[in-house]
């Protein structure tokens, strides 16, 4: 009873799609924020701590060179969690956290200062001890690390 132009199919073919896979859930992150204009970089920052404010912070990162991001400074500014009253009223910013954005040479900047900060530190503490060194004994240093996070280039 079929028609002779009918072709035949099994009936996998005809109720599967092969090019389509299946669409895994995600949980919303309530640090969703918009991407950062070029030439800076945008980290949260800490406003609040159980209830209470965190003027110390703010201020340290305002004085370091980060600047808040407005919601209005975006078209889908919506989207965002906005802190709707206070001081920070039109900053985007979630639970006690606001966002900020700071220009990628200062960020970097930062980065390399903190970087000789931590290798002068390194070759004092390998000083302090080599001078208590006995040449019996010699100390051998062999430093390995691993970096799992890696940095942001």
């Amino acid at each position: 009873m079929k028609k002779e132009n009918e072709k035949n199919l099994s009936r996998a073919a005809e109720t599967r799609s092969k090019t389509e896979r299946p669409k895994e859930y995600k949980p919303p992150s309530s640090l969703d924020a918009p991407p950062a204009p070029d030439g800076f970089r945008h980290r949260w920052i800490r406003a609040e701590s159980m209830g209470f404010n965190d003027t110390k912070n703010i201020h340290g990162r305002l004085r370091s060179g980060y600047e808040l991001v407005r919601a209005d400074e975006y078209d889908d500014g919506d989207s965002y969690p906005i802190v709707m009253d206070g001081k920070y009223a039109g900053v985007i910013g979630v639970g006690g956290l606001l966002l900020a954005r700071i220009p990628e040479e200062l960020a970097q900047s930062r980065v390399d200062y903190q970087r000789r900060q931590t290798e002068g530190q390194d070759e004092s503490v390998e000083a302090d001890l080599l001078k208590d060194q006995d040449k019996r004994m010699p100390m051998k240093f062999e430093r390995s690390s691993k970096n799992f996070g890696g940095t942001k280039k």
